[in-house]
């Protein structure tokens, strides 16, 4: 099994950042909760913190990150381990994706994701539901 972790980054106003996927790779031009895979030596919350400052150029602090959910699928050989954020610093920048969004959550499922990000994306309706 592969752990790969991703956030929610959610914004004072309750918007969710989803990532597009760039073309030509797996899963091109569909839209993610950002993150990556954790390596061997690292806990999931260090991965996470690399996996974001890579990706999107802002700093998160562990003690900010609140675990949501995971998925997972017999048939794939990863686990997705899903967080949300409030706080991080500096300006959110697409730095490996094609295209990054703020998105309110009611449009979450309707984008076109990989399979094991559409229950995370459920999960994130689910939690902002009330805002």
């Amino acid at each position: 099994m592969v752990p790969v972790v991703a956030v929610a980054l959610i914004d004072t106003a309750g918007l969710v950042l989803m990532q597009r996927r760039r073309l030509g790779g797996a899963h091109g031009g569909l839209w993610e909760f950002p993150g990556g895979k954790v390596e061997a030596f690292e806990t999931p919350a260090a991965a996470l913190i690399r996996e974001i400052s890579e990706e999107l150029g802002v700093v998160l602090a562990a003690d900010h990150l609140c675990p949501l959910t995971f998925a997972t699928d017999p048939c794939q050989p990863h686990v997705v381990l899903l967080y949300t954020c409030r706080s991080w610093s500096g300006e959110v920048q697409c730095l490996e994706g094609e295209e990054i969004a703020w998105l309110a959550p009611k449009a979450l499922t309707s984008l076109s994701m990989p399979p094991l990000d559409v229950p995370l994306a459920k999960a994130v309706q689910a939690l902002l539901q009330f805002l």
